[in-house]
């Protein structure tokens, strides 16, 4: 088991001028906006089973519900901002450039509020809509709509997210950026949903490992080190350049 203490007693990362860093985000740094989770008590998964909403299957047999759960998805979180970790996150990308890879596995857009140009959506986005028929690219869509809207196709729209049994996006430019890495920081995720959770053990010993959240992950044990403490607290002031 990696060392697991609060984030205050640990000295900042030392990046040289050529390292690259890859920072994976989950549910614990948009929960510090307000941004409702499945895991927390009183989150989404209460009021309504993953297999209804969040999966092919859900969509294929009750495609009404599914899309009333994105609109209120989509009202909720379409009035949180981003916090501190947001915006120290795209502090260090204003820095380094291409040498940071942020990939997250919200499907919010407060990566791009905080000013946050590169990143890499694995789930999907909720302010997006894709046809389910046609080749028309995923599109900017940040309505809650009551109905489920039609494509120019004829076809039905359905929210651009990864749905449980589907495959994440951008899986090819997601290895090559952790076969690159020199550091990769996993900020506020469980460690239990996978792929995601099995990316630290890709790099593990030949990569720097740092898990941030309020809570040690499941997978912590891939990690050199765990700091515990809220991503506002952690994230600012994590690297030196």
């Amino acid at each position: 088991m990696p060392r697991a203490a609060p984030s205050r007693i640990f000295a900042p990362l030392t990046l040289s001028s050529r390292e690259r860093v890859f920072v994976l985000t989950g549910a614990g740094i948009s929960a510090e906006s307000g941004i409702r989770t499945f895991r927390d008590a009183g989150g989404l998964w209460e009021q309504y089973r993953f297999e209804e909403v969040a999966s092919p299957e859900g969509w294929a047999a009750h495609p009404e519900v599914v899309w009333r759960f994105y609109g209120q998805r989509r009202a909720q979180a379409a009035g949180c901002a981003p916090n501190a970790a947001h915006a120290a996150l795209a502090a260090l990308e204003r820095t380094l450039g291409d040498r940071l890879f942020l990939c997250t596995q919200n499907v919010d857009d407060l990566h791009e509020k905080a000013g946050s140009v590169r990143v890499c959506h694995m789930h999907g986005e909720l302010f997006r809509s894709r046809c389910e028929t046609c080749a028309r690219q995923p599109f900017e869509d940040r309505v809650a709509h009551a109905r489920i809207p039609r494509c120019e196709c004829g076809a039905r729209l359905r929210p651009h997210i990864v749905w449980f049994g589907e495959v994440p996006l951008a899986m090819g430019a997601i290895a090559k950026a952790l076969e690159a890495c020199d550091v990769f920081v996993t900020i506020g995720s469980s460690g239990a949903v996978y792929p995601a959770a099995g990316f630290v053990a890709a790099v593990r010993g030949r990569a720097r490992t740092i898990y941030l959240g309020p809570e040690i992950p499941d997978n912590a044990d891939a990690f050199d080190e765990c700091r515990l403490g809220p991503a506002t607290e952690a994230v600012p002031g994590l690297f030196t350049v």
